[in-house]
This record gives C-alpha cells, sequence and structure tokens, in this order.
C-alpha cells in the first residue's frame, strides 16, 4: 500500500490556517468515478511499470503547465478522497523525465490492448 508523506508544516498553526481543506460533495455517481479511475490505476500501474513507466502526466488547465503524477501518488490522492472526503496537500515531482510518464488515454488504450492479448496472465 502506498502512503502519502505528511505535511511537514501540518503542526504549524499560521500554516492551517492559510490552507483550505478541498471538501468535495462526492454523490453516489462521483464515487463509482473515483473507484473506476483507482481501478483503472492499479491496471496502469501493473501494465506499464514494467516498461519503465512511472506514472501519468495531467495537462494543466490552471496553470498551463503539465503535472507529473507517480501511479502511487495518484491512487493515494484517490483514496483519500473517497475515504477522508478530502484532496492530499502533496509536492510536485522534481524534475521528472517525461518519457517516463504517459496520458491516461495513453495508458488505457495501451492496456486495454494489453489485456486483450495476456488477459490470462493477469489473472483476470
Amino acid at each position: 500500500m502506498y502512503e502519502e508523506p505528511r505535511d511537514p508544516f501540518a503542526d504549524d498553526p499560521d500554516h492551517t490556517d492559510a490552507v483550505l481543506r478541498f471538501e468535495p460533495d462526492l454523490d453516489e455517481s462521483d464515487r463509482a468515478d473515483l473507484l473506476e479511475d483507482l481501478h483503472e490505476l492499479e491496471m496502469f500501474e501493473q501494465v506499464l511499470r514494467p516498461q519503465g513507466f512511472r506514472g501519468v502526466v495531467v495537462d494543466c488547465a490552471d496553470c498551463d503547465e503539465s503535472h507529473y503524477f507517480t501511479w502511487g501518488l495518484l491512487m493515494s490522492n484517490l483514496r483519500t478522497l473517497l475515504n477522508d472526503n478530502s484532496a492530499q496537500v502533496h509536492e510536485p515531482a522534481y524534475d521528472p523525465d517525461p518519457a517516463h510518464y504517459v496520458t491516461w488515454d495513453y495508458a488505457r488504450g495501451y492496456s486495454d490492448c494489453y489485456l486483450s492479448r495476456h488477459d490470462d496472465e493477469l489473472g483476470s
């Protein structure tokens, strides 16, 4: 199981007052979507990690930059959102090599193709 590092400033009262927790209202449809995303991520990691990929890259419309998430970080974030109804504080990847990250659509397509040829090897 992947564990996210504890926020080093969690006990600083000045810091915690300045940080707003993201607590969305999740309905059953949202929860089902998050569970599906989590299941897909687990499959992506199982299929793509052996190929040298470390995670997913997401293009952020807010800052117009790419954000790199390792498999474990993204799964941990989704689990926290499902369990605690809040998003975790995390540091962005430090100097990631873009060649080690794929888009969600690429991961889905690659995994679907892989599964159609190797389904019996994965125990599905």
